[in-house]
């Protein structure tokens, strides 16, 4: 594995830059802050400085990785096995048993690599993103391509990319505990500092790496990157730490230990009976290691990562980024998907329809609109326009100024004739955002928020005539009509102010407002999410919308989504807040829609579904959302909308934003969990029938079936190909048709441990048989028959068991060509055994004759049509009749 080079040290020693006025830090790393740095010189500053992570702890080497395969207390024992036998004269053995250990090694280490590189790949994609300004355009750029110099933007929900001197800020607030331990958010500003050693808590112009911003917005510079940060200089003195087990891994590996300790008592049993027998005691000791070595499934473990971490990459291409392994498992368990709705369920660009001016309703601008609200669509907002001419901001406020502009009010040309003075932004708790604007010597104030928000502040509304006294409850009964019909409701009002306050805040300007009026908007609701909808509902999984909307506006959705029926009830934040726990969990479950609901209340919602049993998925994209998130079972962060406080307490990420994704998402590890447990079925299976095989053989009579290196041989075609190739497996029939996985379900429920035991008998029991039927009939060849039939009897049984419940004929031969492949490969090797001359002493086989092959196939082929017979049980309900039919 190539070694990353360290990043080159810094060309100069820097400054202490919370002493430096904003010009002479912008002067000081060579750069304009109207346009940022050019792509050109970030290149070389990247080039210069390294990328912007910390260093972690060297990983193993591909050398050492192949060979802890070997560190392993039964390979070594083996190999100690594979030594006497060269030390007394069995060197085709020695040789044999070296090539096959070797063989298991490099299967294991192609399994770790894989799973190791899957890993790093998703932590790759999983980097967070920056918005810069470069080439005086803002871009999205990975925060690992940051370099000092560059200018950043942060808003409120951002994780602080770099160590920054802030040049400008709009009353933002970031939260340092990490570093300082200050439990409040500390007030940022672009003032000077002037003492040199004043502590990091106290350097209000700088915001460091790892730091979040909560509140406002703000712009910095980059003036450290990497381990040259705060937080680099205290990631040198941190302990490497390891990866902790997904649950599945912790499960597999406890049983595996048990199964271990079980297998080495049954291969004592094994060895004593053939010293009995009056089998040499190497003999019989090359046997009971090489049988041990067959049947452990230490490899269990691995297996489990590799799929997982394969099955989150597969799910990258469709948009669902994983975090944490261990939610492609618990994907399958999920029973209630709480999402927001605004982007997620609906298409996120908001059009104007309809108005409410002058005690009228109206579905378009017409003349009689006042100039007023139509300055306060074109100015109250956000939004920033690139190079290119492309909007970027809030699709609401998107939808207002579009509406402006083609009225005819351009909201660039009116922001350069009413500059912005000042802002009191948007809150959760306020629900209202105001601007300040410079107009013709004057200072006005626009308002907008919810329109139960913002009519308390209102003293008079606009009218033809003239401000005339406001009639709340007319307008607010235009705002429910309005917001029956599935519109998101926004209200506006102005006030001229005497003076520009030197800090406003929202209880002095936000007050005897002039209400001019209300403007529905309507953000259609995505095309594929009513299908996806329904097919959570197929899948036994509830699908929940919460939204700060009008509670109106929320049921109108949920109804053309199929969510909710037009009769049912919408919960409202304040009717939650209301409620005890204990009221609440009463009916939480039959609640489809939330309205007006705070980011904070869903951590609500998720423990009163948790203590009901359910197993819940939750969306969210801002700050206040990542509790709630990191409560439910399954967190899903929003990729394009969300901040990166979600995407951090997230398990998961959606990159398009897209509820869809979710139902792919929970189909996907649907499928994936399927396949570790037909993988798991065959292997423990193949290892029990070569356990029963050995184990039985001297209770009726008969010799050892098998030498060491066959059992060796059985143990590496057969678990690997064709078992690896279980994970290509696509999804079961009606996979979104059954309910969710119980959480605490073991992973041998469904009647799988009845399976392993009585298959795994079946096939000893007819490997028996055909030692017998060849042993007592007088051939020479008995061994070798027994060594084809259990060898070929696996390879029926992988291809039987690609669906539980569905016969392979049903499913399609070539449905899974990567295992037909395998099978075919198997089997080609296994007459290659038989019948290459120079591969018999090695194996100690003998060559069959056609009827000898014919009765082995037959015997082989029983195994695949026991299982068949098993899964026509299964499909009437006569056989484990309390699993569903996966």
């Amino acid at each position: 594995m190539k070694k990353s080079r360290p990043p080159p040290q810094r060309k100069y020693s820097p400054p202490p830059w919370h002493l430096l006025e904003s010009w002479q830090t912008t002067a000081w790393l060579k750069v304009d802050p109207e346009k940022g740095l050019n792509q050109d010189e970030a290149r070389q500053r990247l080039a210069a400085y390294g990328p912007n992570v910390l260093r972690e702890p060297r990983r193993r080497s591909m050398a050492r990785m192949f060979f802890s395969q070997f560190a392993d207390f039964m390979i070594i024992v083996l190999i100690l096995a594979g030594a006497v036998s060269g030390f007394i004269g069995e060197l085709t053995d020695t040789v044999t048993i070296i090539v096959i250990v070797v063989l298991n090694a490099v299967i294991g280490f192609v399994q770790e690599y894989r799973a190791e590189q899957a890993i790093i790949a998703l932590k790759r994609l999983a980097s967070p993103i920056a918005q810069v300004l470069r080439d005086g355009e803002i871009r999205t750029v990975a925060a690992h391509e940051l370099v000092p110099g560059d200018l950043v933007l942060l808003e409120a929900g951002n994780v602080v990319p770099a160590d920054l001197r802030l040049l400008d800020v709009a009353r933002l607030k970031v939260e340092e505990a990490a570093l300082t331990g200050e439990s409040h958010p500390a007030e940022k500003t672009g003032a000077l500092i002037k003492e040199l050693d004043s502590p990091l808590g106290d350097r209000h112009n700088m915001a460091y790496k790892g730091s979040v911003a909560t509140y406002g917005r703000g712009v910095g510079i980059v003036i450290a990157t990497g381990m040259d940060t705060e937080l680099g200089k205290i990631a040198e003195l941190l302990h490497r730490e390891r990866e902790t087990k997904t649950p599945l891994q912790q499960r597999l590996a406890r049983f595996g230990q048990r199964l271990s300790l079980l297998i080495l008592a049954i291969c004592a049993i094994i060895f004593l009976a053939g010293l009995l027998r009056g089998e040499t005691p190497l003999q019989m000791f090359l046997t009971a290691i090489s049988l041990a070595v067959a049947a452990i499934p230490e490899a269990l473990p691995a297996v489990a990562t590799v799929s997982l971490a394969v099955g989150a990459r597969r799910l990258v291409k469709k948009n669902a980024l994983i975090r944490r392994l261990p939610a492609v498992e618990t994907l399958g368990s999920v029973t209630f998907i709480c999402s927001d709705k605004t982007g997620t369920l609906t298409q996120n660009r908001m059009v104007a329809e309809a108005f409410y001016v002058g005690n009228r309703l109206h579905n378009n601008i017409d003349g009689n609109f006042p100039s007023l609200l139509l300055r306060a669509f074109a100015l109250n907002n956000d939004i920033r326009c690139g190079r290119n001419g492309r909007l970027h901001g809030d699709p609401t406020e998107m939808a207002l100024y579009k509406a402006a502009a083609d009225a005819g009010y351009d909201g660039a040309q009116l922001a350069k004739e009413a500059p912005r003075l000042d802002e009191i932004p948007f809150d959760s708790e306020r629900k209202l955002m105001t601007t300040l604007h410079s107009e013709n010597s004057e200072v006005i104030a626009y308002s907008k928020g919810a329109p139960e928000n913002l009519l308390p502040r209102c003293g008079t509304q606009w009218t033809a005539d003239g401000p005339q006294a406001l009639d709340s409850k007319k307008i607010m009964a235009a705002a429910e009509q309005m917001a029956a019909n599935g519109l998101r409701v926004l209200a506006l009002a102005y006030r001229y102010l005497a003076e520009q306050p030197q800090a406003p805040s929202a209880d002095e300007i936000e007050t005897e407002l002039c209400f001019l009026g209300l403007a529905g908007l309507l953000d259609p609701p995505r095309p594929e999410a009513r299908e996806a909808v329904a097919l959570c509902k197929s899948a036994g999984i509830t699908p929940v919308m919460i939204t700060g909307d009008h509670p109106a506006t929320a049921l109108a959705v949920a109804v053309r989504l199929g969510i909710a029926e037009k009769a049912d009830k919408v919960l409202i934040g304040r009717q939650l807040a209301n409620m005890s726990l204990a009221e609440f969990e009463k009916e939480v479950e039959s609640v489809r829609v939330y309205a007006r609901v705070a980011p904070e209340q869903k951590i609500k919602i998720v423990k009163a579904l948790q203590d009901r049993g359910e197993f819940v998925a939750m969306t969210g994209d801002g700050v206040n959302d990542a509790p709630a998130l990191r409560c439910a079972n399954i967190g899903i962060a929003m990729g394009k909308i969300g901040t990166d406080v979600a995407r951090e307490a997230a398990h998961m990420v959606l990159q398009d934003d897209n509820f869809a994704t979710i139902v792919t998402a929970v189909r996907e590890g649907r499928r994936i969990y399927d396949n570790i447990r037909k993988f798991v079925k065959y292997v423990m299976t193949g290892n029990s029938a070569e356990i029963w095989t050995l184990f039985l053989a001297p209770f009726v009579g008969l010799p050892l079936p098998l030498l060491p290196i066959q059992i060796l041989w059985i143990n590496l075609v057969t678990d690997g190909l064709p078992g690896l190739a279980l994970a290509a497996e696509p999804e079961e029939r009606g996979t979104m048709q059954r309910p969710p996985r119980p959480p605490q379900e073991s992973l041998f429920a469904q009647g799988m441990w009845q399976h392993i035991l009585w298959i795994g008998l079946l096939m000893g029991g007819i490997s028996l048989f055909s030692q017998g039927w060849a042993y007592f009939g007088g051939s020479t060849h008995w061994q070798s028959i027994v060594f084809t039939v259990l060898t070929l009897s696996q390879m029926g049984h992988v291809l039987a068991i690609r669906s539980e419940s569905v016969s392979l004929f049903g499913r399609g031969f070539f449905s899974n060509r990567l295992l037909l492949g395998a099978v075919a490969l198997t089997f080609a090797l296994q007459m290659a055994v038989l019948y290459v001359p120079f591969l018999q002493p090695i194996f100690k086989t003998e060559a069959l004759s056609a009827t000898e092959l014919l009765f082995s196939l037959a015997l082989s082929s029983v195994v695949f049509f026991a299982v068949e017979i098993e899964k026509w049980l299964r499909r009437r309900g006569w056989l484990y009749r309390n699993h569903h039919n996966g």
